[in-house]
């Protein structure tokens, strides 16, 4: 079982950055594809960013391409969302999940992912 912990989460002003960051416990992330989600109250779930466990490719969904950025660390240890030009429709929990099998497709499917953190609130106020 991979057990992941987010960090990173915070209040932040519109228009502002904050950087979250997903680690694994004792484990690393090299061989894992791991994705973004998030989720407000009375919302579903949706897809932020992902990065591919081969090659690193990164995948945005359409609100957030060109103002986040994922990336993973040197040593494959940890997984970074660097948000920038925040807004207060991006007031959510974020989750990071990882996954050793998914393919491109199924890159923004919750569903599809096995393993999930308990998530990190963000907080833009307007």
């Amino acid at each position: 079982q991979l057990v992941l912990v987010e960090s990173g989460g915070g209040l932040v002003q519109t228009g502002g950055s904050l950087t979250l960051s997903c680690e694994a416990s004792g484990r690393t992330l090299r061989g894992y594809s791991v994705g973004w989600f998030r989720q407000a109250p009375g919302k579903e779930r949706e897809f932020v960013a992902a990065i591919k466990r081969n090659g690193d490719a990164k995948y945005y969904s359409d609100s957030v391409r060109g103002r986040f950025v994922i990336s993973r660390d040197g040593g494959k240890n940890r997984v970074f969302l660097q948000m920038n030009s925040l807004k207060a429709e991006d007031t959510a929990l974020y989750y990071c999940a990882a996954d050793e099998r998914l393919i491109t497709s199924s890159l923004g499917q919750a569903r599809e992912y096995d393993y999930w953190g308990q998530g990190t609130q963000v907080t833009v106020s307007s």
